[in-house]
């Protein structure tokens, strides 16, 4: 059991409201694939996936221990893999999750167990490299992957898809329309030879939002589902549903000249109240909030954090605020909280979600 008294709370009715905001932007006949990897982008991926689990087609996962997981909990919903390994294909079967092959080392490997157990049409997505150069078959390899699937009937090609590279940014609108015009190519190169027509995907939360007529069947919704769009405008029409929250353990009355926290990096210039938070560095914050950078909600008023952040706590100045020990404590509750943070961390709203440590009690409320 987790008691940690620092709490992420998961807003429910706010992931609705995102999932439906990209809803309302899609055809009627698109799929949606909600991407719950990374712990649900710090979150909890499997009460945020039992949560949404009538609300959508497709779950997407990074690895497949996330996917595992997910089944363990009950889920049913389809999951793509999206970067599966050698390692792991006889679990994904194993728990029926579907692997994206990105190359032929791991495309011939699952061939070869496909055929060995024996599975029949065994539903996996091929993902192809239009320009990122991350992960992805190149459009050249289209012949020699249909020399392969033409005369099996152990796998079947559930889906093609692409990723784009700057979906958010339009001053490379160019690259990204070629991307896209790269998969068109590619999808009917391959389907023409297929005899069937598999799922075709290529957006993400931008490309939703940047290139609608690139939909193909399915889109993925990854950091929009967590209340951030590509810009301040389409995060306005998103709800936040990461509220991180803590209490306060002790409160100090401290001297002038007094110092707190490692290496004295505060010293008192008066005489200063503080308030000590069970929370730190290894909850996901980092130190760069530390010295009067970031800070904390406190009964609806800013209190700096003071001195360096601790692995597991961090020291407040609650000098001005009424409070008492037992408090609660907001590190953050909006997107505009989670924005400052990141800035001042000279990083991502990615990263920060996804920072917030295991050891945080995850709690989705409905």
């Amino acid at each position: 059991m987790n008691n940690h008294v620092t709490v992420l709370e998961i807003d429910g009715s706010a992931l609705v409201h995102n999932l439906n905001y990209f809803k309302q932007k899609l055809q009627p006949e698109t799929k949606i694939l909600a991407v719950v990897k990374a712990f649900g982008y710090g979150s909890d991926g499997v009460q945020v996936a039992k949560f949404l689990e009538d609300k959508v087609a497709y779950f997407a996962v990074a690895y497949a221990h996330e996917g595992i997981a997910l089944r363990e909990a009950g889920i049913q919903t389809p999951i793509l893999v999206l970067h599966p390994h050698l390692q792991n294909l006889q679990a994904i079967v194993a728990y029926r999750l579907e692997p994206a092959l990105y190359n032929f080392n791991i495309f011939e490997a699952f061939l070869e167990l496909a055929s060995k157990a024996p599975l029949t049409n065994y539903p996996v997505h091929l993902k192809f490299n239009t320009g990122l150069n991350r992960l992805g078959f190149w459009h050249t390899d289209i012949p020699e992957i249909l020399t392969h699937i033409k005369d099996t009937n152990n796998i079947k090609v559930q889906s093609l898809f692409s990723h784009l590279a700057a979906s958010e940014d339009l001053s490379e609108n160019n690259f990204n329309s070629n991307q896209i015009n790269n998969f068109t190519g590619i999808v009917q190169h391959f389907c023409k030879y297929l005899g069937y027509e598999p799922i075709l995907h290529i957006l993400n939360t931008s490309g939703v939002i940047n290139y609608p007529k690139a939909q193909f069947d399915m889109v993925r919704i990854g950091i929009g589902l967590y209340g951030f769009g590509n810009d301040d405008k389409e995060t306005a029409q998103l709800k936040n549903t990461h509220n991180l929250k803590s209490i306060i353990s002790q409160i100090h009355e401290i001297k002038p000249g007094d110092t707190v926290g490692y290496n004295r990096a505060f010293i008192a210039k008066k005489a200063t109240k503080t308030a000590t938070i069970p929370v730190g560095h290894a909850d996901g914050l980092s130190r760069k909030l530390g010295n009067k950078k970031g800070f904390v909600l406190i009964n609806n008023q800013k209190a700096e954090i003071i001195g360096n952040v601790c692995m597991d706590m961090i020291m407040v100045n609650v000098t001005k605020i009424d409070c008492k020990e037992g408090d609660e404590v907001t590190l953050f509750n909006s997107q505009k909280m989670i924005q400052n943070i990141s800035d001042i961390s000279e990083t991502i709203v990615y990263e920060t979600l996804t920072a917030i440590s295991p050891r945080v009690k995850k709690i989705l409320k409905e």
